[in-house]
């Protein structure tokens, strides 16, 4: 079991460590939602994360019913959202444990950072990853 948290620790969840797909995002939505150059994201069941402290922080941004994010409601972390078919996307930045499935490739690479270099051998796809929709 793996722990992640928010950046104010109000909140804190519990999520197998047993990720289908692991990569690095370089669209232009992901790197102004981290005001970084890619986000790391897991993707895993729904069913696998468990909300273990601070469940009344946390502000859900969508449709509870269908497509949306879950924020810190106090630091606005954003800790994971709705991904296709039944899976959650999970920013690996949020966890405090090692995941076993380290990223396996970039995606987005066609819109990168210009500023950004990738350095590693990992697989890099200009638009989504062919494996993403697992």
């Amino acid at each position: 079991m793996l722990r992640g948290r928010c950046a104010c620790n109000a909140v804190a969840f519990e999520i197998a460590d047993e990720f289908v797909n692991a990569y690095n995002c370089h669209c232009s939505n992901c790197r102004a939602m981290t005001g970084a150059a890619f986000l790391p994201v897991g993707r895993i069941e729904r069913e696998k994360l468990t909300v273990a402290k601070g469940a009344e922080s946390l502000l859900v941004e969508g449709d509870p019913d269908s497509s949306y994010e879950v924020r810190c409601r106090e630091c606005f972390s954003l800790l994971y959202w709705t991904s296709r078919d039944g899976y959650f996307g999970v920013p690996y930045g949020t966890l405090s444990d090692e995941p076993t499935l380290k990223p396996m490739y970039h995606q987005f690479v066609g819109s990168k950072a210009p500023w950004y270099e990738i350095l590693d051998d990992l697989p890099q796809y200009d638009e989504r990853a062919p494996s993403a929709d697992r």
